[in-house]
């Protein structure tokens, strides 16, 4: 598949996609003169790139995230990374429902302050 049409499949410009190759986080494609031919492989990888991002995850984090093994992706590992990724977004979201119980609690005692009660009149 030519870059054009990766392109268009994941989502991203062929810029992003010619950098995430210069960064090594696919490998480079084999050429047919002087156009790129991407697999299927390439690709997926693409479409985890766009997914982590979404997720917050850096091109950096993915680096050593993103590895092949036989020249094959290394899913396991990408899986246990996804893994870490979501435990990560469930602390967060914990936290982040304890200081908006912690505003509520705040909103509370402002509106059973007498001074409160008198300026909203």
């Amino acid at each position: 598949m030519y870059i054009g049409a990766v392109a268009k499949q994941t989502g991203l410009s062929v810029k992003a996609i010619r950098l995430y190759e210069q960064k090594g986080l696919i490998q480079p494609p084999a050429r047919h003169g002087r156009y790129r031919v991407y697999r299927a492989q390439e690709v997926e990888a693409l479409k985890l790139i766009v997914e982590a991002k979404s997720l917050g995850v850096t091109l950096s984090r993915l680096k050593d995230v993103i590895v092949y093994q036989n020249g094959e992706l290394d899913w396991q590992r990408i899986g246990l990374f996804l893994a870490e990724v979501k435990q990560s977004l469930e602390l967060e979201k914990q936290a982040l429902e304890a200081k908006i119980a912690q505003a509520e609690l705040c909103l509370q005692s402002l509106n059973a302050c007498p001074k409160m009660l008198d300026s909203a009149l």
